[in-house]
């Protein structure tokens, strides 16, 4: 494919994937198989997020929303390509995502 390598993105902060799904034990294993991708992608761009989540949202500012557990609970990191680096900047359920401005959050 040619956009996997063995290091990939650097995740900021892995423990708010952890702490979440702590309390949401559903959304475990599919935050894990996230962080799993994403820390062995090579993203360069929005594109290249696309290519392997079609239905994740991209939004200004270089922020991706990502739907988890078949869109019960939603995604949104700021990734910064040239340095490989995504910040988490909220998960939490659809309802309360409905409540934010995820391209400002």
């Amino acid at each position: 494919m040619g956009t996997y390598y063995s290091i990939g993105v650097h995740v900021i902060a892995r423990r708010t994937l952890k702490e979440f799904y702590e309390k949401h034990n559903d959304a475990r294993a599919p935050l894990e198989a996230w962080y799993f991708e994403a820390r062995h992608a090579v993203w360069k761009s929005p594109a290249d997020i696309k290519k392997h989540h079609k239905s994740a949202s991209v939004l200004r500012d270089d922020r991706i929303v990502f739907n988890i557990s078949g869109n019960k609970y939603r995604l949104v990191v700021k990734v910064n390509y040239p340095t490989q680096t995504v910040f988490i900047r909220f998960i939490d359920t659809h309802k309360e995502y409905d409540r934010i401005n995820p391209e400002v959050i």
